[in-house]
Protein backbone atom coordinates (compact mmCIF):
# COMPACT_ATOMS: atom_id res chain seq x y z
CA UNK A 1 0.00 0.00 0.00
CA UNK A 2 1.42 3.61 -1.34
CA UNK A 3 2.34 5.64 2.14
CA UNK A 4 -0.13 8.46 1.42
CA UNK A 5 -3.06 6.67 -0.02
CA UNK A 6 -6.24 9.20 0.50
CA UNK A 7 -4.18 11.80 1.56
CA UNK A 8 -4.96 15.44 0.57
CA UNK A 9 -1.43 17.24 1.19
CA UNK A 10 -0.96 21.36 0.43
CA UNK A 11 3.02 22.21 -0.71
CA UNK A 12 3.57 25.90 -0.81
CA UNK A 13 6.78 26.58 -2.53
CA UNK A 14 6.44 23.36 -5.21
CA UNK A 15 7.37 25.12 -8.00
CA UNK A 16 11.04 23.83 -7.48
CA UNK A 17 13.54 22.45 -5.42
CA UNK A 18 12.55 21.24 -2.66
CA UNK A 19 9.03 21.58 -2.92
CA UNK A 20 8.77 19.78 -6.64
CA UNK A 21 10.49 16.95 -5.34
CA UNK A 22 8.14 16.49 -2.08
CA UNK A 23 5.00 17.32 -4.52
CA UNK A 24 5.98 14.34 -6.94
CA UNK A 25 7.39 12.26 -3.99
CA UNK A 26 3.70 13.03 -2.16
CA UNK A 27 2.04 11.88 -5.40
CA UNK A 28 3.75 8.84 -6.12
CA UNK A 29 2.78 7.69 -2.48
CA UNK A 30 -0.86 8.25 -3.08
CA UNK A 31 -1.75 11.68 -2.47
CA UNK A 32 -3.76 13.79 -3.77
CA UNK A 33 -1.64 17.08 -4.19
CA UNK A 34 -2.15 21.45 -4.26
CA UNK A 35 0.43 22.62 -5.36
CA UNK A 36 1.28 26.67 -4.50
CA UNK A 37 4.18 29.47 -5.21
CA UNK A 38 4.24 32.69 -6.34
CA UNK A 39 5.91 32.09 -9.76
CA UNK A 40 3.21 30.51 -12.15
CA UNK A 41 4.34 29.47 -14.97
CA UNK A 42 7.05 26.73 -13.39
CA UNK A 43 4.13 26.01 -11.08
CA UNK A 44 2.13 24.65 -13.92
CA UNK A 45 4.68 22.59 -15.23
CA UNK A 46 5.36 21.10 -12.40
CA UNK A 47 1.61 20.36 -12.07
CA UNK A 48 1.91 18.80 -15.88
CA UNK A 49 4.09 17.06 -15.16
CA UNK A 50 2.62 15.16 -12.01
CA UNK A 51 -0.65 14.95 -14.14
CA UNK A 52 1.30 12.78 -16.78
CA UNK A 53 2.26 10.47 -14.28
CA UNK A 54 -1.65 9.71 -12.97
CA UNK A 55 -1.05 11.98 -10.39
CA UNK A 56 -4.15 13.72 -8.52
CA UNK A 57 -3.31 17.32 -8.69
CA UNK A 58 -4.83 21.23 -7.77
CA UNK A 59 -2.51 23.96 -8.58
CA UNK A 60 -3.32 27.43 -6.97
CA UNK A 61 -0.90 30.29 -7.18
CA UNK A 62 0.00 31.53 -4.07
CA UNK A 63 2.51 34.47 -2.31
CA UNK A 64 1.95 33.37 1.43
CA UNK A 65 2.89 36.37 2.90
CA UNK A 66 -0.72 37.80 1.28
CA UNK A 67 -3.20 36.60 3.77
CA UNK A 68 -6.25 36.34 1.26
CA UNK A 69 -3.59 34.58 -1.19
CA UNK A 70 -3.80 32.03 1.79
CA UNK A 71 -7.07 31.98 2.78
CA UNK A 72 -7.59 30.91 -1.35
CA UNK A 73 -5.35 28.22 -1.23
CA UNK A 74 -7.04 26.48 2.08
CA UNK A 75 -10.42 27.21 0.80
CA UNK A 76 -9.74 26.01 -3.09
CA UNK A 77 -8.33 22.71 -1.54
CA UNK A 78 -11.85 22.45 1.07
CA UNK A 79 -13.52 23.09 -2.77
CA UNK A 80 -11.76 20.56 -4.55
CA UNK A 81 -10.82 17.58 -1.65
CA UNK A 82 -12.76 18.07 1.07
CA UNK A 83 -10.04 18.26 3.35
CA UNK A 84 -6.66 18.93 4.76
CA UNK A 85 -4.45 15.79 5.88
CA UNK A 86 -1.03 17.21 5.34
CA UNK A 87 0.50 20.86 4.86
CA UNK A 88 4.08 20.92 4.15
CA UNK A 89 5.73 24.75 4.36
CA UNK A 90 8.51 24.75 2.05
CA UNK A 91 7.96 28.18 0.76
CA UNK A 92 11.03 30.55 1.40
CA UNK A 93 13.62 33.05 0.20
CA UNK A 94 16.88 34.38 1.24
CA UNK A 95 18.07 37.06 3.14
CA UNK A 96 20.19 39.52 1.76
CA UNK A 97 24.12 38.55 1.15
CA UNK A 98 24.35 36.93 4.30
CA UNK A 99 24.60 39.92 6.06
CA UNK A 100 25.28 39.97 9.85
CA UNK A 101 24.11 41.58 12.80
CA UNK A 102 26.20 44.13 12.54
CA UNK A 103 24.94 45.07 9.13
CA UNK A 104 21.53 43.80 8.46
CA UNK A 105 18.95 45.68 6.48
CA UNK A 106 15.41 46.55 8.12
CA UNK A 107 13.68 46.49 4.28
CA UNK A 108 15.41 43.10 3.63
CA UNK A 109 14.28 41.38 7.03
CA UNK A 110 11.32 42.52 6.51
CA UNK A 111 10.60 40.49 3.32
CA UNK A 112 12.40 37.73 4.92
CA UNK A 113 9.91 37.93 8.05
CA UNK A 114 7.05 38.50 5.83
CA UNK A 115 8.10 35.58 3.45
CA UNK A 116 9.42 32.93 6.02
CA UNK A 117 7.58 33.62 9.30
CA UNK A 118 4.32 35.35 8.88
CA UNK A 119 3.34 33.70 5.49
CA UNK A 120 4.43 30.28 6.99
CA UNK A 121 2.46 31.07 9.88
CA UNK A 122 -0.08 32.06 8.35
CA UNK A 123 -0.96 28.95 6.10
CA UNK A 124 -0.89 27.13 9.68
CA UNK A 125 -3.64 29.56 10.86
CA UNK A 126 -5.47 28.97 8.09
CA UNK A 127 -5.30 24.98 7.25
CA UNK A 128 -5.53 24.54 11.17
CA UNK A 129 -9.29 25.33 11.01
CA UNK A 130 -9.70 22.77 8.53
CA UNK A 131 -7.45 19.88 10.00
CA UNK A 132 -8.60 17.19 12.01
CA UNK A 133 -7.13 14.22 14.10
CA UNK A 134 -4.04 12.27 12.29
CA UNK A 135 -3.35 15.59 10.32
CA UNK A 136 0.19 16.65 9.97
CA UNK A 137 2.23 19.55 9.48
CA UNK A 138 5.80 19.35 8.42
CA UNK A 139 7.57 22.64 8.34
CA UNK A 140 10.59 22.84 6.15
CA UNK A 141 13.12 25.08 8.17
CA UNK A 142 16.67 24.98 8.17
CA UNK A 143 20.34 24.68 10.49
CA UNK A 144 20.02 28.27 10.29
CA UNK A 145 17.29 28.52 12.70
CA UNK A 146 18.99 25.88 15.07
CA UNK A 147 23.12 26.93 14.97
CA UNK A 148 22.60 30.43 13.80
CA UNK A 149 24.93 30.10 10.76
CA UNK A 150 23.16 32.53 8.24
CA UNK A 151 22.61 35.93 7.56
CA UNK A 152 21.05 37.40 10.72
CA UNK A 153 17.68 38.05 9.02
CA UNK A 154 17.08 34.60 7.51
CA UNK A 155 18.43 33.06 11.05
CA UNK A 156 15.96 35.00 13.07
CA UNK A 157 13.05 34.08 10.38
CA UNK A 158 14.06 30.18 11.02
CA UNK A 159 14.89 30.28 14.57
CA UNK A 160 11.15 31.78 15.08
CA UNK A 161 9.86 29.22 13.12
CA UNK A 162 11.10 26.49 15.00
CA UNK A 163 9.44 27.32 17.98
CA UNK A 164 6.44 28.31 16.55
CA UNK A 165 6.84 24.60 15.64
CA UNK A 166 7.16 23.31 19.25
CA UNK A 167 4.29 25.55 20.08
CA UNK A 168 1.64 24.09 17.70
CA UNK A 169 2.76 20.62 18.54
CA UNK A 170 1.96 21.57 22.00
CA UNK A 171 -1.51 23.46 21.60
CA UNK A 172 -3.02 20.75 19.00
CA UNK A 173 -1.07 17.81 20.95
CA UNK A 174 -4.33 16.93 22.56
CA UNK A 175 -6.41 17.30 19.27
CA UNK A 176 -3.60 14.62 18.01
CA UNK A 177 -2.47 16.86 14.76
CA UNK A 178 1.47 16.60 14.71
CA UNK A 179 3.91 19.45 13.99
CA UNK A 180 7.41 19.15 13.24
CA UNK A 181 10.39 20.80 11.44
CA UNK A 182 13.24 19.37 9.14
CA UNK A 183 16.62 21.98 9.47
CA UNK A 184 18.91 20.58 6.49
CA UNK A 185 22.18 21.95 6.50
CA UNK A 186 23.85 23.21 2.80
CA UNK A 187 21.82 22.08 0.10
CA UNK A 188 21.74 22.64 -3.60
CA UNK A 189 18.75 24.07 -4.77
CA UNK A 190 17.42 26.67 -7.67
CA UNK A 191 17.32 29.07 -5.07
CA UNK A 192 20.79 28.58 -3.17
CA UNK A 193 22.71 28.39 -6.49
CA UNK A 194 21.32 31.60 -7.57
CA UNK A 195 23.48 33.69 -5.10
CA UNK A 196 25.99 36.13 -6.08
CA UNK A 197 28.93 34.44 -4.15
CA UNK A 198 31.01 37.74 -4.57
CA UNK A 199 28.70 40.01 -2.93
CA UNK A 200 28.36 37.42 0.69
CA UNK A 201 29.51 38.37 3.79
CA UNK A 202 32.63 37.05 4.01
CA UNK A 203 33.26 37.07 7.67
CA UNK A 204 29.98 35.34 8.32
CA UNK A 205 31.00 33.14 5.51
CA UNK A 206 34.19 32.20 7.09
CA UNK A 207 32.25 31.31 10.69
CA UNK A 208 29.89 28.86 8.94
CA UNK A 209 32.33 27.18 7.21
CA UNK A 210 34.32 26.37 10.90
CA UNK A 211 31.71 24.04 11.71
CA UNK A 212 31.21 22.70 8.00
CA UNK A 213 34.45 21.03 7.87
CA UNK A 214 33.64 17.05 7.59
CA UNK A 215 33.23 17.25 3.60
CA UNK A 216 30.27 14.62 3.58
CA UNK A 217 28.24 16.37 1.37
CA UNK A 218 25.36 18.56 0.79
CA UNK A 219 21.59 17.56 1.07
CA UNK A 220 19.34 16.93 -2.13
CA UNK A 221 15.71 17.89 -2.83
CA UNK A 222 15.21 14.31 -2.77
CA UNK A 223 16.75 14.36 0.62
CA UNK A 224 14.24 16.49 2.21
CA UNK A 225 11.75 15.01 0.63
CA UNK A 226 12.22 11.46 2.22
CA UNK A 227 11.96 12.88 5.38
CA UNK A 228 8.98 14.81 4.53
CA UNK A 229 7.48 12.11 3.92
CA UNK A 230 8.15 10.17 6.78
CA UNK A 231 6.85 12.99 9.02
CA UNK A 232 3.40 13.40 7.07
CA UNK A 233 2.53 9.72 7.37
CA UNK A 234 1.11 7.95 10.02
CA UNK A 235 4.72 5.99 10.32
CA UNK A 236 5.87 8.78 12.40
CA UNK A 237 2.55 9.47 14.57
CA UNK A 238 4.39 9.58 17.71
CA UNK A 239 6.59 12.41 16.75
CA UNK A 240 5.80 16.25 17.27
CA UNK A 241 7.44 19.27 17.87
CA UNK A 242 10.74 18.35 16.96
CA UNK A 243 13.41 20.16 14.73
CA UNK A 244 14.82 17.14 12.78
CA UNK A 245 18.80 18.50 11.58
CA UNK A 246 19.20 16.67 8.18
CA UNK A 247 23.05 17.93 7.40
CA UNK A 248 24.89 14.60 7.21
CA UNK A 249 26.78 15.33 10.52
CA UNK A 250 28.10 18.76 9.50
CA UNK A 251 27.07 20.73 12.23
CA UNK A 252 28.42 17.86 15.36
Amino acid sequence: MKRLEGKVAVITGANSGVGEAIAKLFSQQGASVVISARRVDPLVAVAEEIKATGGNVLCVPTDISKEDDVKTLMSKTMETFGKIDILINNAGVLDKNLLSIADFENDDFNKVIDINTKGTMQCMREALAYMTQGASIVNVDSVAGVFGTGGASYVASKAAMIGVTKHTALVYATKKIRCNAICPGSIITPMTSSIDQSKLDMNVMGAMMKHNDLGVGYCSAMDVANIALFLASDESKPITGQALVSDFGATL
